[in-house]
């Protein structure tokens, strides 16, 4: 082993370039967030062959003289801290004196940067790492880097860029997301002569969003900002129903600054259970505002990660804060409908105000012959017969001769909104006409999320309504299965399951809840079981137990897949609105979505 020295500082930069600059996208950050602390209100970013052949960031901020200009080459030197005391109360986005030298060492690099109040401004050009020139210019006050030859010094480093096109797009990524951050800063972003964005300083986020991602992604937005002490959650997140096939769109920031955080990010896969798909992700906008003591930004070379003081509160509150928010989007949206038929028109009433609530026909526009004939066997026939009757004959206004009689119009309130019924698509899917765009009902959808209600009550109050069985079905279990069920026969019973023990490790199932096909019987007990054996239903636990049996149970129900009339699509509307989430199904595929006029114009490129 040879002996101990000092590199010199060119190695060194070369060594922290590294770590700093990992690709293009890498230097576009740290020069836009020199601008950012430069109290810049304009920066304007362009880039040629993925950065590799030219990056140049120029910003309108407060520029920098010729003694602090070269001073910025040196290692360390920085005017964001002076102690490490500093450090518990950072609010700039640099901090480390790290950046400059680096980028310098690695590439072709020109600073020229001019005060306000000077007269000329200053360039100075560094080819990897030495100094060639220091001398005055001209420019506007403000800072403009210009960056050129990137590894040219170290040709390894070029050898693990990817494809121009994934280069391209991080650095798209990088100016997206501090244009996202800053809405009060203009933004504009150029590939060569093309122009990728070009954005206006904004009055606010949403104004911000609708500029980089477009009005369709605002309208599937709501609205969060919760305090806590000296905690604040705010920004956008995605309505329940609408999610992505990735996390890329879960962008968070951290007093300002995007990062990439674990803790928020779970809370927020988290709070969406049940109110998008499994495997899909929200989409968010979500910044967190915290005071610099509780959260250290220093623990990643690139500023990407952070790690925070207390991470059970900060998750605590992130889940507290999306999840009220997605209440209130739940409840906003629930509104109930009123259907109102005339002979060539159907027009459904969304009342902005609910009325109260009316009683309704249950719901049995089921179509699969197994599922109705498990509903038939809950109850007589002809009682089923009479309530369908009763139910389609109010709806159309016929009287009990079976005449259609004159119903008189029924005013349309204050401040509501009209759904007309259009017609049917794909036999699944009702189409309506609305003041602000068309909804698309999936019907399917619908009936799972009011079969689920009704299944969740019904276990949450342990009153699942036995049907017994003519034919018994035989069961066989493992010895372990056969002693659980016989310890849990009580518990069975709450899930709407009679079994008798018939022989050793045998039995019999007798009844089944109401709802439930013969067919599914056998499956249906060997679910419980198994639940039972996970330890994933106790009496400790009985709100989890509803909703975990009512997941497992409505799978099994099979709603019906053909057209409805138009009585039975009302009942099913009304007793969609009155779920507790009418925007999802249990399992959080939406009920339904809602085009916008403008997303239809410019689809049809009518917005010009």
């Amino acid at each position: 082993m040879g002996r101990i020295k000092v590199l010199p500082d060119q190695v060194a930069n070369q060594i922290a370039a590294g770590e700093v600059v990992e690709r293009p996208a890498s230097i576009v950050k740290e020069l836009i967030e020199n601008s950012i602390d430069a109290g810049a209100k304009s920066i304007r970013v362009e880039f040629k062959k993925s950065g590799a052949n030219l990056i140049r960031v120029e910003d309108d901020g407060c520029g920098m003289g010729q003694d602090d200009a070269i001073l910025s080459l040196e290692r360390h030197a920085t005017s964001k801290i002076s102690n490490a005391k500093d450090l518990d109360t950072l609010t700039s986005m640099g901090f480390r004196g790290e950046a400059i030298p680096s980028i310098a060492s690695v590439s072709k690099f020109k600073l020229q940067s001019r005060e306000v109040d000077s007269e000329f401004g200053t360039e100075i050009l560094v080819n990897s790492g030495k100094l060639v020139y220091c001398r005055e210019c001209g420019m506007p006050p403000g800072t403009r880097i210009t960056i050129s030859q990137l590894f040219n010094s170290v040709p390894a480093r070029r050898k693990f860029l990817k494809s121009e096109a994934t280069e391209s797009a991080h650095i798209v990524q990088t100016n997206r997301l501090f244009a996202v951050a800053h809405p009060e800063i203009s933004f504009s972003l150029l590939d060569g002569s093309r122009s990728i964005f070009q954005t206006p300083a904004c009055s606010g986020l949403k104004d911000r969003v609708s500029e980089i991602f477009g009005k369709g992604t605002v309208g599937r937005l709501i609205e969060i900002d919760e305090l806590e002490g000296e905690l604040r959650i705010w920004g956008l997140i995605g309505a329940p129903g609408h999610s992505r096939s990735s996390r890329h769109e879960m962008l968070i920031f951290i007093n300002g600054r995007p990062v990439e955080s674990r803790t928020l990010g779970y809370a927020l896969i988290e709070s969406y259970y049940g109110h998008i798909p499994k495997g899909r992700y929200p989409l968010a906008f979500l910044f967190l505002e915290i005071p610099p003591a509780q959260v250290d930004v220093n623990v990643h070379p690139a500023k990407r990660e952070v790690r925070f003081r207390q991470e059970t509160l900060i998750r605590g509150f992130a889940v507290r804060s999306i999840l009220k928010a997605l209440r209130s989007s739940v409840e906003i949206a629930s509104a109930p409908v009123n259907l109102k038929l005339r002979k060539q028109k159907t027009e459904f009433q969304v009342w902005e105000n609910k009325p109260p609530a009316k009683e309704k026909a249950p719901l049995i526009d089921v179509k699969s012959p197994s599922a109705e004939g498990a509903l038939k066997s809950t109850r007589p026939s002809d009682q089923i017969d009479e309530r369908v009757s009763v139910a389609s004959s109010t709806s159309r206004g016929l009287n009990q001769e079976g005449v259609e009689t004159p119903q008189p119009p029924t005013p349309s309130p204050k401040g509501s909104r009209l759904w007309k019924f259009i017609g049917w698509g794909k036999s699944d899917y009702a189409l309506f006409d609305t003041d602000s765009g068309i909804v698309i009902l999936d019907t399917f959808s619908t009936q799972r999320r009011v079969v689920f209600e009704r299944m969740l009550n019904e276990f949450s109050n342990r009153c699942v309504a036995i049907q017994s069985l003519l034919l018994p079905v035989p069961v066989e279990l493992d010895p372990v299965s056969a002693a659980v069920l016989i310890d849990n026969a009580e518990m069975l019973e709450s899930f709407g399951m009679s079994a008798q023990l018939f022989g050793r490790n045998f039995f019999r199932i007798e009844g089944i809840p109401s709802w439930l096909p013969e067919g599914e019987a056998e499956s249906y007990l060997r679910d419980i079981v198994a639940l039972l054996r996970k330890g994933g239903l106790s009496d400790k636990n009985r709100s989890s137990n509803a909703e975990a049996m009512a997941l497992k149970s409505v799978s099994r129900f099979l709603v019906g897949r053909e057209e409805l009339s138009e009585p039975e699509l009302q009942n099913l509307i009304d007793q969609l609105f009155e779920t507790s989430n009418p925007l999802a199904e249990p399992e959080g595929r939406p009920t339904f979505i809602e085009i916008s006029s403008s997303e239809l114009r410019r689809r049809f490129h009518r917005d010009r």
